[in-house]
């Protein structure tokens, strides 16, 4: 029964229950819940204890002085009782106490009077109050610069230093680069801007980049489009600023960007070399009228498909162009002595007994590669020399001597065959390859190209082939270049070089390098199986892949990423070089070369180095190393001693720099 106001009205819960609920309901009451146990003092200790701390800052602070009673209270106490004059009546004894603890927490310690106490105590708690808030206050400033330095904000105020702008895959290289150029100077500063955290940015060079030993990187976040982040690194009294280019070649818009914020920032009246570069040439234009008539910008997939085809045509040249462009072996470096003007071309090069005499640079900034010997030295101008350092290039009374019993006459020029080339692989810089293939190989040459049957692939060959068709027959064969099958049905041994080429880039996919080491695995079976062994160019992406492939030393593997960084750096250091690269890498005008030994010297026999650049320049060449078929390794030798006499052999071949191919 319950009631409704005055009446009592039936309970209607037993109305409601549906058949079997009595038995249900007698099971239940038969089998009683185990009581969870209760728990502990501890816990209830340590539950009390926290929710009073979640009350705030005011509960907070009461702990804390409960707490620091609770320990200086006792030990006060035991202060004045352990003191020989300690006071004789209880009253006496608590006011020493209070003293004690008084001027132990900085709360006076006054006694006498309680209004007196009570004033004290305010007193106390106001200064306490005040300085408090200036160390927080202090503590608080300290904190944020500190997290302004870390997040990588703060200006950068130095002279003469580096900038880095962007970050790219080539990073590593133009900083380990950077800090090996710049060992003769005391103090070296390179800063880095990228929109990437700081933290990460130092870690990632810490592990890729060489040790920078003197040097100092400083980082920087932020985006280098921006004129107001860019003063972060400070470029308008930089010695030279780096735009490094992005990964994907659809982002080269934003480099032309970076290249407007950096005038912006720098004004008209700028000074400071800018040196940068772009993937794709249809914002090569563009990104030149950004940077200005100061800057420098390289196309990165053309000089790619350039270096790719040079060491298609010479095997081997892909040492030439590693030992040029790094600043740990000989690089270009230019010479300015009091001395020259009136000098021969032939008189100054006689001079230079540890260095390699290659052209002039004049004052205007341009520069005559490989020069006539007697073109003479004007007022300004200065030799371009290939040396191990600026400082080791000096000019001297006396030229090198050498037997003129050991130069020989080269052979008239025969015709060259045609030759059949094999490229394995398509990406977009392949059109480019092809292009600069037909015109440097031989007439009657053939191209044979293995890649994906992918629909866009297919229309890419076969528009490379139509616009080669007077030039170059080209034939597409549709598969996989990673699939041994595929690569066996052509027989690749059975062509005069083979071009491994990786795929592009694509979100979701593996590394390009992947696919090209299992293609060179497959090319080096197919040669131990024939027992011919066939040049081959290899382009790839992470020169870290370069030390595991499966290919001979002194294979060639053209490294983009790592050879624009590299180039970048060198331009960087020299203006001079900009002249100097383009002419090397282009088809037209004076080029590296590798031919025999036995074109210059007699071979069989010891002679000097001096000899063949005696040789080679009465033939209007310049001679500027060798690589010895016996040597272990590659045996590549840039700018050796010209007075070091060695063996020739019948197979060593020069390194020259001479005009055409």
């Amino acid at each position: 029964m319950r009631r409704e106001g005055n009446k009592a009205v039936p309970g209607q819960r037993n109305a409601a229950r549906r058949p079997g609920a009595d038995r249900a309901a007698d099971t239940t009451a038969a089998r009683p819940r185990p009581a969870r146990p209760a728990p502990s003092a501890e816990a209830r200790l340590r539950y009390w204890f926290d929710t009073t701390l979640a009350r705030g800052i005011p509960a907070l602070c009461g702990w804390l002085a409960l707490g620091c009673l609770a320990l200086v209270v006792p030990v006060s106490a035991l202060l004045v009782w352990t003191d020989q004059q300690a006071p004789a009546t209880l009253g006496s004894w608590i006011a020493a106490v209070w003293r004690s603890t008084g001027q132990t927490m900085r709360l006076g310690g006054e006694v006498g009077p309680p209004l007196r106490v009570l004033l004290s105590v305010l007193l106390a708690l106001i200064a306490l109050l005040y300085v408090s808030t200036l160390v927080s206050l202090i503590t608080t400033g300290l904190t944020d610069r500190l997290m302004a330095l870390d997040r990588g904000r703060a200006a950068i105020l130095e002279r003469g230093h580096t900038v880095v702008l962007g970050w790219s895959e080539q990073i590593p290289t133009v900083v380990s680069e950077l800090v090996a150029a710049r060992t003769d100077r005391r103090r070296r500063v390179i800063a880095v801007l990228a929109d990437r955290d700081k933290a990460a940015m130092e870690e990632d060079l810490a592990t890729t980049a060489r040790a920078t030993g003197r040097a100092r990187v400083l980082c920087r976040t932020g985006r280098p489009t921006d004129p107001a982040v860019l003063a972060r690194v400070s470029p308008a009294t930089a010695d030279c600023v780096l735009v490094l280019p992005r990964d994907d070649p659809r982002d080269d818009a934003e480099t032309v960007k970076t290249l407007l914020s950096l005038s912006a920032a720098l004004g008209e009246d700028r000074r400071v070399r800018v040196v940068a570069a772009v993937r794709d040439d249809r914002h090569l234009a563009a990104a030149r009228l950004a940077g200005g008539p100061r800057t420098t910008v390289l196309d990165v997939d053309d000089i790619s498909a350039r270096l790719v085809v040079d060491c298609a045509r010479q095997p081997g040249l892909s040492l030439v162009h590693q030992e040029l462009l790094d600043f740990a072996g000989h690089e270009f470096h230019t010479l300015r002595d009091p001395a020259l003007p009136g000098l021969t071309f032939e008189e100054a090069a006689g001079a230079c007994p540890e260095s390699v005499a290659v052209g002039i640079a004049h004052d205007d900034g341009t520069v005559t590669l490989n020069p006539p010997l007697s073109a003479r030295f004007l007022e300004g101008d200065s030799l371009l020399v290939i040396a191990r350092d600026e400082h080791s290039t000096r000019l001297s009374d006396l030229p090198v001597p050498h037997d003129p019993r050991a130069l020989t006459h080269a052979p008239a020029p025969a015709p060259a065959p045609a030759e059949r080339v094999l490229l394995l692989g398509w990406n977009r810089r392949a059109p480019r390859i092809v292009d600069q293939l037909s015109r440097r190989t031989p007439p009657g040459s053939t191209l044979d190209v293995v890649a994906g049957p992918r629909a866009a692939t297919a229309a890419a060959v076969r528009s490379a082939a139509e616009a080669l068709a007077p030039r170059m027959p080209v034939r597409h064969h549709p598969g996989d270049p990673a699939l041994r099958s595929t690569t066996d049905a052509l027989d690749p041994t059975g062509y005069d070089v083979v071009i491994v080429l990786g795929p592009d880039p694509r979100p979701g996919r593996g590394e390009p390098d992947d696919r090209i080491l299992v293609t060179l695995l497959n090319l080096r079976a197919r040669e131990e199986e024939s027992g011919r062994q066939v040049p081959v160019v290899t382009e790839m992406t992470d020169d870290r892949n370069r030390l595991i492939a499966p290919r001979p030393a002194g294979a060639d593997f053209v490294v983009s990423g790592r050879l624009i960084g590299l180039l970048m750096t060198q331009i960087s250091q020299n203006p001079h070089l900009t002249a100097v690269f383009e002419e090397l890498l282009s088809p037209a005008g004076n080029t590296l070369h590798l031919r025999p030994a036995a074109h210059y010297v007699t071979t069989g026999r010891t002679t000097s180095f001096a000899a063949v650049a005696a040789s080679a320049a009465r033939r209007g060449e310049c001679a500027i190393g060798y690589r010895s078929a016996t040597a272990s390794g590659h045996g590549m030798r840039i700018n050796p001693p010209k007075a070091r006499v060695r063996y020739w052999h019948a197979r060593d071949q020069v390194v020259l720099i001479a005009p055409g191919d």
